[in-house]
C-alpha cells in the first residue's frame, strides 16, 4: 500500500497543522451525577480508558455540560498532568455519538486523521521520545497543548491508517483473550483451591484442627536501615530483602536460612503470603512462619493464602498483625499425604496464572512485547522528501 500510495515516502507533518488542541476544564469528581450528560475526567483515562470509548463511566448534570468544553466524535482526549512520565500524554480516542465534556488537565486534539490510527501513534517510541523532551514540572508532570501542536507525526493516506489500525487492533484482541483465559484460570484455580481446602466431615476423620502455634514456629523479622538495601542485586548485596510487602530489595547477608513463610504483618495489606526457598533476610515488618513436622511448606502457602490473613488486622490508621494473636487461628489439617496431593494440584493451577516464566503471564507479556514491536514498526515510515 506504501508503494502503491506513497511511493516518494510518507509526509510528516506537525500536529498542530493537522488539528487544535483546546484544554478541557472545569469538572470535579464531586460534580459526577446518576443521569445526565458524558463526561471523562482527567485521572480516570489513567485507571479506566483504553485507547477509545463510546461511553462514559461519569455523567454531570446537563447544566455543567452546556458550559464545558467537548470533545466530539474522532477527538483524541489526552491527560496532560501526572506523578510520572508513562502516564503524561495518556490519550483515548472519543467514538461516542454524542460529545463529550472533558474536565481540567486534559486536553482535546480535534483533527483530521483516523483517530484509532493517532491514539495509536501517541503510544509509539518516536512520539514519546518527544514527549519526554517537552515534559516540564518535577513533582507533577505536564505537557503543555502548544508543546503538543509542535510534535511531528507521519501521517500517510487515510487507508493506510486504517489497516494499520486493524492490524493493531488484533493483537490488542489477541492479547484481551489471553487476559480473559487468565481471569477464567484465576476463577477456577481459587474454585478448586477453595473446594480442596474446605474438608467435609467424612474427611475429618483423617484430619485435625491445629492452631498455627501447632503448625509454625514464629518470630517476626529484624530492622534493618534503608540504606544498607539496595534495589537490584550487587557483587555483594545478593540475599533478598522481604517486608511487610513482598521482596523489597537485596542485603549483604541473610537473617534466616532455608524454606519458610513471610506473612506481611504491618499496613493495609497485612497478612499476604510468600514462599521462600533460599536464605533471606526478613524486617521487622514481616513474620518468619518456619512448618513444623505437621504441615509440609507448600500445603502451608495455600492454606494461609485461602484463610485471608488480613481479617485479623488490627483497627487504627496502621493496621497490624500480632505474632501472638496468628498462634491462636485454627485450621483443619489432613495427612501429609492428602497434603501433598492437594499441593501437586494447585501448584499447578499457581503456575498457569502467576508464573512469569511459563504461564499465562509469561505468554501476555510475549504478546505485548510483539504488539509494542510491530507497532513502532508500523508507524515508522520512509520520510517523504520536501520539494527543493
Amino acid at each position: 500500500m506504501i508503494a502503491e500510495l506513497c511511493p516518494d515516502g510518507v509526509e510528516y507533518k506537525r500536529l498542530g497543522d493537522i488539528g487544535t488542541f483546546t484544554r478541557g476544564a472545569g469538572i470535579q469528581k464531586s460534580d459526577f451525577t446518576d443521569d445526565g450528560k458524558p463526561c471523562i475526567h482527567y485521572g480516570q483515562i489513567y485507571t479506566y480508558y483504553g485507547l477509545e470509548a463510546s461511553e462514559t463511566k461519569s455523567l454531570i448534570s446537563e447544566e455543567l455540560y452546556a458550559t464545558r468544553k467537548k470533545a466530539k466524535h474522532g477527538d483524541l482526549i489526552i491527560a496532560t498532568t501526572s506523578e510520572n512520565e508513562d502516564d503524561v500524554c495518556k490519550c483515548c480516542a472519543w467514538l461516542g455519538d454524542e460529545p463529550c465534556a472533558v474536565s481540567g488537565d486534559a486536553y482535546i486534539y480535534s483533527h483530521s486523521a483516523d483517530p484509532k490510527y493517532m491514539a495509536y501513534l501517541f503510544c509509539s517510541a518516536s512520539f514519546q521520545a518527544q514527549k519526554k523532551r517537552r515534559i516540564t514540572g518535577t513533582k507533577v508532570l505536564r505537557v503543555s497543548g502548544d508543546a503538543m501542536a509542535t510534535f511531528e507525526a507521519p501521517i500517510p493516506p487515510i487507508e493506510i491508517q486504517k489497516e494499520i489500525v486493524r492490524i493493531l487492533d488484533k493483537f490488542a484482541e489477541l492479547e484481551a483473550e489471553l487476559e480473559a483465559e487468565l481471569e477464567a484460570r484465576k476463577a477456577q484455580y481459587a474454585y478448586y483451591r477453595d473446594k480442596l481446602l474446605s474438608f467435609e466431615r467424612e474427611r475429618e476423620r483423617e484430619s485435625r484442627w491445629l492452631k498455627m502455634e501447632d503448625l509454625f514456629y514464629m518470630k517476626a523479622g529484624t530492622h534493618i536501615a534503608a540504606s544498607n538495601i539496595s534495589e537490584s542485586k550487587s557483587a555483594v548485596q545478593t540475599t533478598p530483602c522481604y517486608g511487610g510487602n513482598g521482596l523489597r530489595g537485596f542485603v549483604e547477608s541473610p537473617s534466616h536460612s532455608g524454606k519458610a513463610l513471610l506473612i506481611g504483618r504491618q499496613g493495609a495489606l497485612c497478612g499476604n503470603v510468600y514462599r521462600v526457598e533460599e536464605d533471606f533476610y526478613a524486617t521487622e515488618h514481616a513474620v518468619v512462619a518456619t512448618c513444623s513436622d505437621l504441615v509440609l511448606q507448600d500445603y502451608a502457602y495455600h492454606m494461609l493464602v485461602n484463610r485471608n490473613l488480613n481479617r485479623y488486622k488490627s483497627a487504627g490508621a496502621q493496621p497490624g498483625l500480632a505474632v501472638g494473636k496468628l498462634k491462636e487461628v485454627e485450621f483443619l489439617v489432613p495427612s501429609l499425604e492428602t497434603q501433598q496431593k492437594v499441593v501437586d494440584i494447585l501448584d499447578r493451577f499457581d503456575a498457569l496464572t502467576t508464573s512469569l516464566t511459563d504461564g499465562l503471564p509469561a505468554e501476555i507479556e510475549a504478546r505485548r512485547q510483539q504488539y509494542e514491536y510491530y507497532r513502532d514498526k508500523l508507524l515508522s515510515f520512509p520520510r517523504k522528501e520536501s520539494a527543493a
